[in-house]
């Protein structure tokens, strides 16, 4: 069964962590709608949705995948890189107890979820703002009893991997190469997003579909024209804080 948590919108989002965007006005009332909107398309994709408390102190608590790496047989709990949203993985940590031994990052190793996409049993990481290599080579020993490779690659103008690319199934990777180095992801397909729409590149990919915000119409035809099952959906407050599709929950599979 594929888990998603997700968590609601903190009424202080206005003050949230800010790297690459100025900060603007964010209707309170329109993020809670659109995340809302967010776990239902999950529900009606066939995912359990369990939706951790909101953090009201948190800013950035919503953006729930920089909490936590889960693989198949292990949770790893993160160090965040932002020193304000390390009381974020506490509740996280709690539920995915639940399913899996968790293992914890310490510092001075700090890495977030963003910075991670999975691709089979090989793991690419983004050394960013928020990663640094300590952290990575803590994933890197915690990983590997269960054999899985750990590939780190620089990104740069962006915040995380996953805001430079992701994954979309059939060894094809949505990217802006702009913002990254793609030589770890020679063999792959790369679809490159249109240059209108640099911030396109964060998907997620829910039982054969890639959702994409509806803010990039045109990278929504492009991955319709190469045969993928697009659905928008409007996150236009959610990315004022600088977040995207991937960011808003945490997937996994259970054998239930």
């Amino acid at each position: 069964m594929l888990i998603a948590l997700t968590r609601g919108v903190s009424p202080t989002i206005g003050a949230c962590e800010l790297n690459f965007l100025p900060r603007q006005s964010i209707d309170l009332e329109k993020a809670i709608e659109q995340q809302r909107n967010y776990e239902k398309f999950l529900s009606e994709k066939g995912v359990k949705v369990i939706s951790l408390p909101v953090q009201p102190h948190l800013p950035d608590a919503v953006f729930v995948e920089d909490t936590a790496i889960v693989v198949d047989e292990v949770a790893v709990i993160v160090t965040t890189g932002a020193a304000s949203r390390r009381r974020e993985v506490e509740t996280v940590a709690e539920t995915l107890d639940s399913y899996y031994p968790l293992e914890f990052l310490r510092l001075p190793g700090t890495l977030e979820g963003g910075d991670v996409i999975r691709v089979g049993r090989t793991l690419y990481v983004g050394v960013s703002r928020r990663t640094n290599l300590e952290g990575v080579n803590q994933v890197r020993e915690i990983l590997k009893p269960y054999d899985y490779e750990v590939v780190t690659l620089r990104i740069h103008g962006c915040l995380h991997l996953t805001t430079a690319c992701s994954y979309l199934g059939r060894q094809t990777i949505l990217v802006n190469r702009e913002w990254m180095d793609c030589d770890p992801f020679a063999g792959f397909d790369l679809i490159d997003v249109p240059a209108t729409e640099p911030w396109a590149a964060n998907t997620v990919k829910v039982n054969g579909i890639n959702l994409v915000s509806s803010s990039f119409p045109r990278t929504a035809e492009l991955l319709e024209g190469r045969g993928f099952k697009p659905r928008a959906l409007d996150l236009s407050e959610l990315e004022k804080a600088e977040g995207g599709p991937s960011c808003l929950s945490l997937l996994f599979e259970t054998k239930d």
